[in-house]
């Protein structure tokens, strides 16, 4: 078990917005984020916008995962359950450690908003090379539900029993 650690530490997180049909101007989900990890005292550190082609997700994730600098990456979009949605296929594969509840949890937060189209989501999460990977619906709804629910939490060093923080400072 880590120290107990009493002061707050900023991460430094990196936004993906995944779509065919976004741009810059009305990322909605991505303004989001990137607003709600700074308000939380977080640093944003890159974001990024690309088309759902499992090739170019993974190529950004991967290059966000080798960087020292970043220490989570959330990404929104591409985790539908349709054939153009790769997200998943995209960035499992890159993990070392699956966080095995990250998706049911949110899944189970969602049922209660959109009842049985929860299912459809295949959001997850995991960890390489010290790096905490969360993939999150599109939507501007499931991405707060999301942070606000599971991942704020979780990247503050002062949350007990546990939480992620502690495991990406380097």
């Amino acid at each position: 078990m880590a120290p107990h650690i009493s002061e707050f530490i900023p991460l430094n997180i990196a936004v993906l917005t995944v779509s065919d049909s976004r741009g810059a101007a009305d990322d909605s989900s991505g303004d989001y984020l990137a607003s709600a990890l700074t308000q939380a005292g977080h640093k944003l550190v890159d974001r990024a916008l690309c088309a759902d082609n499992l090739f170019r997700v993974r190529a950004q994730v991967s290059q966000w995962i080798v960087d020292d600098n970043v220490q989570v990456v959330l990404i929104n979009g591409g985790t539908g359950f349709n054939e153009q949605n790769r997200v998943p296929e995209a960035v499992g594969v890159l993990f070392e450690r699956t966080v095995q509840g990250f998706g049911e949890m949110f899944r189970q937060l969602s049922f209660a908003e959109i009842k049985g189209s929860a299912m459809q989501s295949r959001a997850l999460a995991g960890l390489a090379n010290r790096t905490l990977i969360c993939c999150l619906p599109g939507s501007t709804g499931a991405c707060q539900l999301g942070w606000e629910k599971l991942i704020r939490d979780q990247l503050d060093v002062r949350t007990r029993p546990c939480n992620f923080a502690t495991q990406l400072i380097r």
